[in-house]
């Protein structure tokens, strides 16, 4: 696996260089984890996302139409970019066995320069 490596003095506490494409950590999650690998695969080659790092299988409990329910799912977390948010969105949304999937965007506060530019630049088109 390649790894990304620079000196620790470029700890980055913006998300600069390219604040007019911010980095972004999305969560989601999945039930079924052989469906997910082909989705998740999808994603990178489309460039939606830079990673999408499939958590192991975990139970949740939560509030659904009025009633408690437990489920097991996977937890996952997609690193991406502003510009290419719809687009993932609307390939998650299409592929996504739930109604409502969970679908939660934060924003990168900071982080390593070469690790910001690597994730915009895997999602850039041309």
């Amino acid at each position: 696996m390649r790894t990304i490596q620079e000196s620790p003095s470029t700890h980055n506490a913006g998300n600069a260089p390219d604040q007019a494409d911010p980095v972004l950590i999305v969560l989601t999650t999945w039930p079924d984890d052989a469906q997910a690998a082909g989705v998740a695969r999808a994603l990178v080659e489309a460039r939606h996302a830079a990673c999408v790092t499939r958590l192991p299988r975990h139970a949740v409990v939560y509030r659904w139409q009025g009633a408690i329910e437990e489920a097991q799912e996977h937890q996952w977390v997609i690193k991406t970019t502003a510009r290419a948010l719809d687009g993932l969105w609307a390939a998650v949304r299409d592929a996504h066995p739930y109604e409502t999937p969970e679908w939660i965007v934060l924003a990168a506060a900071g982080g390593s320069e070469a690790y910001l530019a690597w994730v915009r630049d895997s999602v850039a088109v041309g």
